[in-house]
């Protein structure tokens, strides 16, 4: 597999574990914010979690590479030889 390809493979299997993770545990913890401990609880966090990794995968996939290009340009300017004061 080329490298280009390998990159890309893993782009991908990153999105869908940190927006699977992501979404579960924000769907739990809203979840029990909202409605507390009580019967049900499970099912209605199985159901926002259904939604929440549907949306999330997607932006993931999207936004991840251009959080990583934010991420690297706020790098530069925070450690750019100019701004050393040593």
């Amino acid at each position: 597999m080329s490298s280009y390809k390998q990159t890309r493979v893993r782009q991908f299997v990153f999105a869908f574990y940190m927006s699977g993770i992501m979404s579960l545990l924000m769907s739990g913890i809203i979840t029990l914010i909202n409605t507390g401990m009580t019967e049900g609880f499970f099912h209605r966090w199985g159901a926002a979690f259904a939604v929440a990794w549907a949306v999330a995968f997607p932006l993931v996939s999207f936004i991840a590479p251009m959080a990583g290009k934010m991420a690297d340009w706020t790098m530069a300017r925070l450690f750019s030889k100019e701004r050393r004061s040593d």
